[in-house]
């Protein structure tokens, strides 16, 4: 059963380590249609809307994709460990704060209600 096996399903993912510290990592991608399918019925997305979204992977898979696997690194991590710091936030030009602002252009800002109409956006309060 397809369900059964995507519920205890292992993933074929792969981490690069230099040193004791990760610096990149990867896996390889779903290529069954099947399996992408009940992936989405797992995840509570309707066959309707898995269509809308996700309709052309799931038709490129049922033509035979190969796997694919792929890799990140983190070249935030690999200039830490070359400079010896600890943190990565002392080799990032621009570190975000613990609340994820950024001190240099004071991001987030506010967005003026001409550009957030134009996009049919609305802001609500969080409350």
């Amino acid at each position: 059963d397809l369900v059964a096996n995507a519920k205890t399903a292992v993933s074929r993912g792969y981490d690069m380590v230099l040193n004791g510290n990760e610096i990149g990592g990867g896996s390889v991608r779903i290529h069954r249609t099947a399996m992408q399918s009940t992936v989405f019925d797992l995840l509570g997305i309707s066959k309707e809307e898995a269509q809308v979204k996700f309709g052309f992977l799931l038709e490129a898979l049922q033509y035979g994709a190969p796997p694919h696997g792929g890799i990140a690194f983190g070249i935030d991590r690999i200039a830490a460990l070359m400079a010896g710091t600890d943190s990565i936030r002392d080799v990032i030009a621009f570190p975000k704060t613990a609340s994820a602002q950024c001190l240099l252009t004071s991001a987030p800002s506010a967005i003026p209600d001409v550009q957030l109409a134009e996009l049919h956006v609305k802001v609500r309060d969080p409350q």
